[in-house]
């Protein structure tokens, strides 16, 4: 059983606190296409988009294969992700038409990565405004041209129509609240960890924490950021109450903090794999078809991001 945080919490216990978490599910239609819009009213006025887990962009998933949500104020909405491609991000934009006829004031973005960023198009205009960390724009500024260029390809151009990268114009440096009417968002940018530019969202009403890729649950996470930040930022967070989290992949909810377990578990193994594998010389190559190789069986697309993660967390810890 891994203690983290203080917390002693093994996966039967995970199991049981994410089954009762469903009963506060309500499924909700849209008149929007169902692949693109199943919506999950997770707590009262928070809806969540659960995306399929797969390796990357196809044809047929059109980049949605990540978690996107929005809260209803009483004025206004926000967006929080918006999805990988112009044409998913319109039919979340009808699918919030279906719930609410009040204006999409924000759009949020919690990281880089285009499955979550690059929906926003279909969001520009009526006075919209985009909002992230304040390393989100130069991080998407440098990776633009790659992120369009392949993600167009693996999508093809049929689903990639209208997609494009479109910057924050409000950036947030350490911490600020967005008022939707009566109802409050606490957005706090945080320290590297999956990325270097990574935010999280909290509805006050409803303590809903939306934490973006600092959570997955069954896709195995992605390393991008720093495995010594994402572990220490995970243990922080994991004292810090909240009613649930809504993770970048996975269920459209979880409980919280038990969520944060399988991760630490994770990224613990392979941190601890790696140091050793430095320790005696092996090289990156070998420590990447071994180091946490215990984990295999607990995450979905390992051979598609593990090794990965492995070398990126080499990298970095032989500086140590």
């Amino acid at each position: 059983m891994l203690k983290a945080g203080g917390l002693g919490l093994d996966r039967r216990q995970l199991l049981s606190g994410i089954i009762g978490s469903l009963l506060f599910y309500r499924a909700f239609p849209s008149d929007a296409a169902a692949h693109a819009t199943t919506l999950v009213e997770v707590a009262p006025g928070v809806f969540v988009h659960r995306g399929e887990h797969a390796p990357g962009y196809t044809p047929a998933n059109r980049g949605d294969i990540s978690n996107c949500g929005f809260v209803v104020g009483g004025e206004c909405v926000a967006v929080i992700d918006t999805g990988g491609t112009a044409a998913f991000g319109k039919e979340l934009h009808q699918a919030i038409r279906g719930v609410t006829p009040l204006p999409v004031r924000y759009v949020v973005n919690t990281h880089m990565h285009p499955d979550h960023v690059l929906g926003n198009a279909a969001f520009r205009g009526d006075g919209t405004h985009f909002v992230g960390h304040h390393k989100l724009a130069a991080a998407l500024t440098a990776r633009a041209e790659r992120y369009i260029a392949a993600n167009k390809t693996a999508a093809g151009d049929e689903a990639f129509a209208g997609t494009e990268i479109v910057l924050p114009d409000m950036a947030v440096e350490t911490t600020t609240s967005l008022d939707l009417g009566g109802r409050r968002l606490e957005l706090v940018a945080r320290r590297t960890a999956h990325t270097d530019n990574d935010l999280t969202v909290r509805d006050e009403a409803t303590g809903t924490l939306f934490v973006g890729d600092l959570i997955f649950s069954g896709h195995v996470p992605a390393l991008d950021g720093s495995i010594r930040g994402w572990i220490s930022l995970l243990e922080e967070l994991s004292a810090t109450p909240a009613e649930r989290i809504v993770p970048g992949h996975g269920p459209a909810s979880m409980p919280w903090p038990a969520a944060a377990t399988p991760m630490l578990q994770y990224l613990q193994a392979i941190a601890t794999d790696v140091r050793d594998a430095i320790a005696k010389g092996r090289s990156m190559s070998e420590t990447m078809r071994t180091a946490a190789e215990g984990e295999r069986a607990n995450w979905e697309l390992f051979d598609e991001f593990h090794p990965r993660n492995v070398s990126a967390a080499f990298a970095e810890l032989e500086w140590e």
